[in-house]
């Protein structure tokens, strides 16, 4: 293999990401550790290097060029990477330093000097590797244990779920927690998506039940509670940028939902008072309204009732 194909397979093996295993941070790695193609591995370096030096380097040595404005570019599709996988390190300078430098950490230096070891494809034996791996984590593990930790815990139906983390799913998270024991007591989650995960809680022989049809291009309401004790479905959009309950939206859930005889209640969602003055003017009439960031109130766009199920045909 050549060097860019090895470092790529390096990269691989110690866990970095598919967007870390790119030539441009292949080219990196290598121009930090001063190695020209027909280089041998035992004579890398590490010393402080800046990123225009690692972009000359790479037009001298593999007469691939990037421009000089592309700087940000190596700096956030590889060191910022590179350094949260200690795989290289800074010198601790201000960032808008003309002394700020970059190297490879001592540690995974040795790691680089080992590759002289690789005997076809496989890189799975060599000592250096594993010990390093044995050290730390690795990047893909890194980032999913600060995704998971980004997440949003919601007991949904008396069991533990996770939204992911974002504006849709904050404002899903306060309608299961803030509206329903408010609004809809007692009532059970039919549905309720994830931005990551469509289906998150899908009660499809209970949807079947009460009369839905539901096909692959139906786009559901982002939650869908059922009141048993009055026999009220709600159909809840969870609105941040687009989705109101709009007279097109009433239409296409009509349309779905024909064969349920169970009363139909129509909620918007909003996260605050200034995101619903956004809509106000699209939402349909006979619809309500509830703002997360006034739990205890609705508004009712019904006229002369309250909260109810309304008549669609």
């Amino acid at each position: 293999m050549d060097k860019i194909e090895t470092v790529k397979s390096l990269m691989k093996e110690i866990g970095m990401p598919v967007q870390q295993q790119s030539q441009l941070c292949c080219l990196t790695l290598l121009a930090m550790s001063s190695l020209k193609n027909d280089s041998p591995y035992e004579e890398a370096t590490n010393g402080w290097i800046r990123i225009h030096d690692v972009i000359d380097f790479i037009r001298e040595k593999y007469e691939i060029e990037y421009a000089e404005n592309s700087r940000e570019t190596f700096r956030k599709q590889a060191m910022h990477h590179f350094r949260t996988a200690a795989i290289i390190e800074d010198n601790g300078e201000a960032t808008n330093s003309p002394n700020y430098r970059y190297r490879v950490t001592d540690e995974f230096l040795t790691v680089i000097k080992s590759l002289k070891k690789v005997k076809g494809n496989s890189l799975e034996d060599i000592e250096e590797i594993k010990a390093f791996l044995s050290q730390h984590q690795s990047l893909k593990e890194i980032y999913s244990s600060k995704k998971t930790m980004q997440k949003m815990p919601v007991k949904i139906n008396n069991e533990d779920f996770t939204f992911s983390p974002g504006k849709h799913n904050q404002l899903q998270k306060a309608i299961i927690e803030e509206f329903a024991p408010r609004f809809a007591p007692n009532s059970e989650c039919l549905y309720v998506g994830d931005t990551t995960e469509k289906d998150l809680v899908k009660k499809v022989e209970k949807l079947k039940s009460l009369g839905f049809e539901i096909t692959l291009h139906d786009k559901m309401p982002d939650v869908v509670l059922y009141r048993e004790d009055k026999d009220w479905i709600y159909f809840i959009e969870s609105v941040t940028s687009v989705g109101p309950m709009d007279s097109k939206r009433i239409m296409e859930i009509g349309q779905m939902t024909e064969n349920v005889t169970a009363g139909k209640i129509f909620v918007t969602a909003f996260l605050d008072f200034k995101t619903f003055k956004q809509f106000s003017e699209s939402l349909a009439w006979e619809t309500e309204v509830w703002i997360a960031d006034m739990p205890e109130h609705m508004i009712h766009l019904n006229g002369d009732r309250f909260m109810g199920p309304r008549n669609i045909k």
